[in-house]
């Protein structure tokens, strides 16, 4: 069986887990796949994360993606690191930059099993703070420094491409390299707030090409996971998993337990069950109805008689349904043209993402000069926060 067909079929434990351990968020990017912004008050506790961990080792799972939110926004985030680690499960964790202090940067220097990942989604200030907010750019950029000048190497500056920074690729990549880090790549969906953004932010046909001649020529050490397999329908496949992971080897805890099966397909239709409600995480990823239906054989459908398939395999699940489009049917950004097509013959409502956690009724309008912020937490992601007075404060050793 080859590695793929393995992958189909679902393995006793997920190799890319995401858990998102909190909603709470000093930022307000204009993407944001799961709304985040306001701590949910049901979320889990920290004896149930620990409780998570536990199963997590029991399940040889060998890291977890740690996500929000801003994670370091939980009090306990440290706590739950150190206990991770220390329990045989690595920790990667995805942050805005926003409390990674030198103090932070010195402890993480120290630490086999913790790996960083910046998010920046552009090159320049005028780019990234349209879509992530006024002085995201300068706080990431900091954050980086700060783990170049403690030695830590082989960090992660993670980037979504889009339409407005997809002519940035080579800057990005020398950005990495200056501060001794890795570039990582993903793709934009129309998940949570990027729904309302997606067609004004997604890369056009033209730089979707762009990107892929970019990747095949000089993205041999970038990481992309799956975000582009789409793009293989232009001829030679790009590196990576080439395949929707969702529910086979991919899923999402949320802060309050539930599990969905991909990190962009936070509804309903997606939610295999919560860790709360008996047989834990273990439980859901075994036993779920939902995961049991994914891992079985799939149906090719409208893209089955597509000489790409084998390579597309028709594309992000989660980018067809927040489109309005069928499972079964081309990505939205199938790079034949035939995503625009049925994007075009859509009949019916779009699903809606959710919940939305967003602390305003709307994200700010995406522009390339920052929009004017009325709030203390927009005019800078210090602001209002304790480390906005005292930036050097140390977490609790990571073992």
């Amino acid at each position: 069986m080859r590695l793929v067909e393995r992958f189909a079929s679902g393995l006793d434990a997920p190799i890319c887990l995401t858990w998102e351990l909190t909603y709470a968020c000093n930022l307000a990017c204009v993407h944001c796949l799961s709304s985040s912004g306001r701590r949910d008050p049901d979320e889990l506790t920290t004896d149930e994360c620990r409780a998570v961990i536990d199963e997590l080792e029991a399940m040889q799972v060998f890291y977890v993606n740690i996500g929000g939110g801003e994670p370091t926004m939980r009090s306990d985030f440290w706590d739950l690191v150190g206990y991770a680690t220390s329990h045989h499960v690595g920790v990667k964790f995805s942050t805005n930059g926003s409390r990674i202090t030198p103090a932070v940067a010195r402890t993480l220097a120290a630490s086999d099993y913790v790996d960083v990942q910046i998010s920046l989604d552009g090159a320049t200030p005028e780019v990234n703070d349209a879509v992530r907010g006024a002085g995201s750019f300068e706080t990431a950029t900091r954050a980086m420094q700060h783990l170049a000048s403690a030695g830590v190497t082989g960090f992660k500056l993670s980037v979504v491409t889009t339409r407005q920074n997809v002519d940035q690729l080579d800057a990005f990549k020398a950005t990495a390299e200056k501060y001794g880090a890795q570039l990582r790549l993903t793709r934009l969906r129309p998940s949570g707030r990027g729904a309302r953004v997606w067609q004004e932010l997604r890369p056009t046909p033209e730089q979707q090409r762009t990107l892929y001649d970019w990747l095949l020529a000089r993205g041999g050490d970038v990481l992309t996971g799956d975000s582009f397999f789409h793009l293989s329908g232009y001829g030679e496949a790009l590196p990576g998993l080439n395949l929707c992971g969702a529910g086979r080897v991919v899923c999402l805890i949320d802060p309050v337990g539930d599990v969905y099966a991909c990190p962009f397909a936070i509804h309903d239709q997606f939610l295999a069950g919560n860790l709360r409600h008996g047989g834990g995480f273990s439980g859901v990823w075994r036993e779920a109805p939902l995961f049991t239906e994914l891992r079985r054989p799939q149906s090719g459908g409208a893209c089955s008689s597509c000489g790409h398939y084998d390579a597309c395999r028709g594309g992000c699940m989660a980018a067809k349904f927040f489109t309005g489009l069928p499972l079964d049917g081309p990505d939205p950004e199938c790079v034949l043209g035939r995503g625009d097509d049925a994007l075009a013959g859509r009949v019916g409502s779009v699903p809606s993402p959710s919940p939305d956690h967003s602390r305003r009724p709307r994200p700010v309008a995406v522009a390339m000069a920052p929009a004017r912020t009325v709030r203390p937490c927009d005019n800078g992601p210090l602001a209002g926060t304790a480390l906005g007075d005292n930036g050097d404060r140390a977490p609790i050793a990571v073992r």
